[in-house]
């Protein structure tokens, strides 16, 4: 039940976190070469078109990082146990994709193939401690409240 519940837990984080890039990604409309809701069937020709554009790459790094962070959050409080180390694995996960999106296509600027290494895994991990530390609270609160209700 665990392993179902923790594979629920990384496919949803990993869906907040496509949905916060896909967001992020929409914020400017001359970006936009592509009429489905996500960009990622026509990603090759949306990197052709923005390949001189720094502004989309900031966007797309800061908008990872919120991603990370949330699907971090979100994937932390569906699973049971070990909840920043999943959360970190989102960040893996992430990292993964951006890593092969830059071998894939030679698009990107060099300060994003450094960024995303500073960005996936400390931001994941923030995701988890967020989550770690809310859980920890309530708990400490949960036994204040029966130490005072005796």
């Amino acid at each position: 039940m665990d392993f179902l519940r923790n594979t629920i837990g990384v496919l949803a984080g990993l869906a907040v976190a496509g949905l916060i890039i896909t967001f992020g990604i929409k914020i400017d409309s001359s970006w936009i070469t592509y009429k489905e809701f996500a960009p990622f069937e026509h990603w090759e020709r949306l990197l052709q078109t923005v390949q001189k554009k720094d502004s989309f790459f900031v966007a797309l790094l800061f908008f990872g990082g919120l991603g990370v962070t949330f699907g971090g959050v979100v994937t932390a409080v569906i699973v049971k146990y070990a909840k920043v180390a999943y959360a970190i694995l989102i960040g893996f996960i992430m990292l993964f994709i951006a890593m092969l999106d830059i071998i894939l296509y030679p698009y990107h600027p060099v300060f994003y193939k450094i960024s995303i290494f500073l960005i996936f895994f400390p931001f994941s991990w923030i995701g988890g401690k967020i989550t770690e530390v809310i859980y920890e609270r309530r708990k400490k609160r949960r036994k204040l409240a029966q130490k005072n209700f005796k």
